[in-house]
Formats: structure tokens, sequence, C-alpha cells
């Protein structure tokens, strides 16, 4: 089994910080990009940033120069900083993580997602 657990968000002023982590865990072989989304009332889910395993990152236009994405692979962890908060930054941040898995023999790559953390921005 495999575990995805955010934690870090809370209440900001505009033109604050927050730091976001993500940690996986469970029966894992190695953890692939792992990547921050976010999603305001409705179905659609945001891509906010992305960071593979080698350092290699993207960005939302919209977070552009304000968030940065980072990752310890050693604690299979993420984490976003968030710089210069906007009252549009608002909503529920959600990590995203592929990771394989060695079962029976084999090799399994899936995503996983955590449970969501809520940022709001406002004063």
């Amino acid at each position: 089994q495999v575990q995805v657990v955010e934690s870090g968000g809370g209440l900001a002023q505009p033109g604050g910080s927050l730091r976001l982590s993500c940690t996986a865990s469970g029966n894992i072989f190695s953890v692939y990009v792992m990547a921050w989304y976010r999603q305001v009332p409705g179905p659609q889910r945001e891509l906010v940033a992305s960071i593979t395993s080698g350092g290699s990152t993207d960005y939302a236009d919209s977070v552009k120069g304000r968030f940065t994405i980072s990752r310890d692979n050693a604690k299979n962890t993420v984490y976003l900083q968030m710089n210069s908060l906007k009252p549009e930054d608002t909503a529920d941040y959600f990590c995203n993580a592929e990771i394989a898995q060695y079962r029976n023999g084999n090799y399994y790559s899936d995503n996983y997602w955590g449970q969501g953390t809520q940022v709001t921005v406002s004063s």
C-alpha cells in the first residue's frame, strides 16, 4: 500500500507565504514525478507545479516567480514554497506522485493522490 499525505496549508494574508509538504510512504520502489495541483469548487484540478526525480521543474504561468517546488528524494517528500500569495491562490491543494512498486516479481507504476490541504489567502 502507498500513502500520500500533505501538510502545511492554512490562512495567509495577501503578500504572505506558506509552505506545503507532501510525503509518500509505504511499499515504494521509486518515486518519479511529484506535483502539486489545486482545485477551487468544481471538477477541474489545475496543475500548479511539478518536479521530476532529477529535479526538472515546471510551473503554471500564474505562479511563476512566486512559487518554488523542491523535493527530497531520500524522504520521498515534495515541498511547495508559496510566496507573494494572492487571494486567487485560495484553493484546495493536492499532491500527486507517480510511484513504482515491486510486487510479485513485477514492477507497477501508478499515480497516487493525497487528501488535500486547504490554502486561504485573505486579509
